[in-house]
Formats: structure tokens, sequence, C-alpha cells
């Protein structure tokens, strides 16, 4: 049991430290600023947005298409491994693909990413290594990293995946200010639940 609250305690001071770090000083604004206009640009011109992840990601990926179609941004999950495979056939030239990383160079994501290029789809990458693959082929580039994951062995991916979803909000929140969506426009997407209801002064 001491080790289990060891490993309690270190998780906390690691992951409040990461994340006190990635607020204050790793938020790239002109990067996110880059990143909305693209959206918006290709929105214009009736393209899609998609979001991939390989593994850990994918599960991020899933959520944030999810959250970007709740605040007027429509946005489609691409299964990562299943895109060289027929998948990325949903993808059409002028297309938005958000693809997350940690490392940005996971193979199969890679291969991925060259399958995107080659049908003319843009990359918004998402990624804490400023070095990778994935770093250098984005139209536009959003760091999301840390040093340590806050758990033994140091590997398992934690508190990087909080700082991807950290981004990805804050690309959500931007994207919903700019298209000044109303209570109204945001409950016809949430007619069921506490969500699909106006509040009060609303």
């Amino acid at each position: 049991m001491e080790r289990c609250k060891q490993a309690y305690e270190q998780y906390i001071d690691i992951v409040k430290g990461e994340i006190v770090r990635f607020l204050d000083y790793k938020i790239n604004y002109e990067e996110l600023i880059k990143a909305v206009n693209l959206i918006i640009n290709i929105e214009r011109n009736k393209k899609r947005v998609h979001v991939t992840g390989i593994g850990k990601p994918s599960h991020v990926a899933t959520y944030i298409a999810s959250l970007l179609s709740s605040v007027g941004t429509p946005a489609y999950f691409l299964n990562g491994t299943e895109a060289v495979h027929g998948s990325s056939g949903q993808c059409e030239n002028g297309d938005i693909v958000i693809c997350i990383s940690n490392s940005g160079e996971t193979m199969e994501l890679i291969a991925t990413v060259k399958t995107l290029r080659k049908n003319g789809c843009k990359i918004i990458g998402v990624t804490g290594n400023y070095q990778s693959y994935l770093a250098k082929v984005s139209d536009v580039y959003l760091f999301a990293g840390v040093e340590q994951e806050g758990g033994p062995l140091n590997r398992a991916p934690r508190a990087s995946v909080l700082v991807e979803m950290i981004i990805l909000q804050q690309l959500s929140v931007m994207l919903q200010a700019y298209k000044e969506m109303s209570p109204q426009q945001y409950i016809q997407y949430h007619p069921g639940g506490s969500l699909g209801k106006l509040r009060e002064g609303e």
C-alpha cells in the first residue's frame, strides 16, 4: 500500500506541474489562429474536418470530433489504422485532417499521413515532438508535449493525453467564439439531457 500512496502522490505532483507549464508557457496562440483560419477557409469551400490518431490518441480523436461537432464545426473520426486500407476515402481533396500523436513518429500514422497528403488533404499535426515527421509535414503544428507522464516507468500516456485534449479543446473554444454560436444554436445539437434546455437569461 505504501507504493500505491507514493504513486498517487507522484502522479498528482507530476501532472499538476506538467499542465501548469503547458498552460503558462507551451501553448502557441499564433499556431492556434492559423488552425482556426485553415478550418474556417475550408468550411467556406464546403470541405470537411476529420480527426485521427493511433492507439490512445485515437480515443482523444473520437472525443475531439464529437466536441467540435457539438459546437458548430462538423468533424468526423478517421480510423488511423484503417485509413491505408480504404477508409481514407472519406477524406476528399481539400479536407483537413487533425492528426494526433505524442511522438509524431508512429509508423501507422506516418503511412496514414502520406496517404492523406496524396489525396490532397491538409494536415493539422498535434504532437509533443518538434522534430518529428508529423510536425514537419503539417500545414499547422500544435505542440502538445510533456516531459513526464505521471506513472510508473514514465511510459503509458497519461499527462500527454491531457495536454492533447487541452490544446484541441482550446481550438474548439476559439472556433465556437469565432462563429458566435448562440444558446439557441447550441441546444439544436443537444436536444436531450440538461444541455438541451435554455438556462435562465438565455
